[in-house]
């Protein structure tokens, strides 16, 4: 039987989602039209009617179209249909009161302007995060199980090792990440989704295993002629090269972290500043709290957050965070982290460049030299910067057990050998997404 109540919190849920992104999506478009246009009189004032008419448009355009009744987000058409038109809604307001005089920009060309870049603004975040929501839901129940299994390269690109590795991928005890060949000239091709890597030699597969993360066992087709064999673990002590994201790729992964933390530490300045009193305040003790984590090549940061337990919670020795019921929880700091406030402090860290918003979580050494005795791939994290919150994280929650530790660990190593834009923009999203419907790691 369908749980009614359920399927009602879901609903209004959504609704509010909806109707928050929409109304971000107008303040996105507002801005951005003044950021391209001359000083437009009265602009402070123009900005809270343009949010304040969007807002309650949005929540009159999801209510009349139903979308928020699209549990489902928008996986079949009917669903986009009605998403698409609450949009529409809210723009048919917005120039009824443009057209009406009601907000005056002082030009049409700015009225028009300003319409067409919020429903474009619209569509870009309601559609993103909604594509974020359905791949969450579709990924959840079997991420973990994909990410702990073993990796395997097949040798050749013939058809014999294209078959093989479907078998493999049926199998499912291993996860092909590729072919490799000792043919330079097929780097970089793509045969039924998966890459081809050039090795000829145990150099050449050593680096390939800090691409991958590690590469547990190579399969031959039967047919395979034995020349350019490539076997092997390789140097453990070998110098890290560049995982799998091309350069470019890395160039603006680390320009939009720049950007993106200077404007949010100037954004969130008053939330900072009410976070920093509110932890001063609860016992007079330090308002940031200050750790040594492992980061980049292997070397040592301080990781900032706002304090949440008590000033003496690691007298004994350290310890893992146990979750809402950890008794070094004060007060202040049992909302912060409830509500992931205590992390800001590290858009700084971000800024430096210590961290990125997307990595894996820094460790402190002692738990890193106890996860290592377990399974030693973890090195082959040091050849990128840890991340503010990760693929991980997402579906492991915090770790407390070294359980949740090398599981945490297999879904690092699956990001790394999938590194690219588009997926850490996929994490970014399922997170943004996580934090405003309330989701606690």
């Amino acid at each position: 039987m369908i749980d009614k109540s359920k399927e009602y919190r879901s609903a209004r849920l959504i609704l509010l989602q909806d109707t928050g992104m929409m109304a971000l999506a107008s303040l996105a478009a507002i801005l951005l039209v003044r950021w391209l246009s001359e000083p437009i009189l009265g602009f402070t004032v123009i900005v809270l009617e343009w949010v304040g008419i969007a807002l309650v448009a949005s929540l009159l355009g999801n209510l009349i179209t139903g979308s928020h009744r699209s549990v489902r987000r928008y996986a079949t058409v009917r669903s986009t249909a009605k998403i698409v038109g609450a949009i529409f809604f809210k723009e048919v307001v917005l120039s009824l009161v443009l057209t009406l005089g009601l907000i005056r920009f002082g030009s049409a060309a700015l009225c028009v302007v300003s319409i067409i870049a919020d429903l474009l603004m619209s569509f870009i975040i309601i559609f993103y995060l909604r594509y974020s929501a359905s791949l969450y839901a579709s990924e959840k129940t079997d991420v973990k199980e994909v990410a702990s299994r073993g990796n395997a390269l097949v040798m050749g690109t013939g058809a014999s090792s294209v078959l093989l590795a479907k078998d493999l991928d049926e199998e499912g005890k291993y996860e092909v990440v590729g072919f490799i060949s000792p043919e330079r000239e097929m780097s970089g091709r793509v045969i039924e989704d998966k890459v081809v890597y050039y090795c000829a030699d145990p150099d050449d597969l050593n680096t390939l295993q800090w691409k991958v993360g590690g590469i547990d066992c190579i399969f031959f087709p039967k047919d395979w002629d034995h020349t350019g064999k490539a076997q092997g673990e390789g140097d453990s002590s070998a110098t890290p090269q560049a995982d799998g994201m091309t350069r470019t790729g890395h160039f603006f992964k680390r320009t939009f972290d720049i950007l993106v933390s200077g404007v949010l530490l100037i954004l969130f300045s008053p939330v900072i500043a009410i976070c920093a009193i509110a932890v001063k305040l609860q016992d007079g003790g330090k308002v940031i709290f200050s750790q040594e984590r492992i980061g980049r090549d292997g070397k040592p940061f301080n990781i900032y957050k706002f304090r949440s337990m008590r000033p003496d919670a690691e007298a004994a020795g350290a310890q893992l965070y146990s979750g809402d019921g950890d008794p070094r929880l004060t007060r202040v700091g049992r909302f912060l982290r409830n509500h992931h406030l205590d992390e800001l402090p590290q858009l700084w860290n971000v800024f430096k460049g210590d961290m990125s918003f997307i990595g894996y979580r820094p460790e402190r050494q002692v738990y890193i030299d106890q996860i290592m005795q377990h399974n030693p791939r973890y090195r082959y994290l040091y050849q990128l910067r840890p991340g503010v919150t990760s693929y991980a994280t997402l579906y492991n929650g915090y770790t407390d057990t070294m359980e949740k530790m090398l599981t945490r660990l297999d879904l690092d190593l699956y990001w790394l050998r999938n590194h690219s834009l588009w997926f850490d923009a996929k994490v970014l999203g399922l997170t943004f997404l996580s934090i405003v419907t309330g989701k606690k790691f």
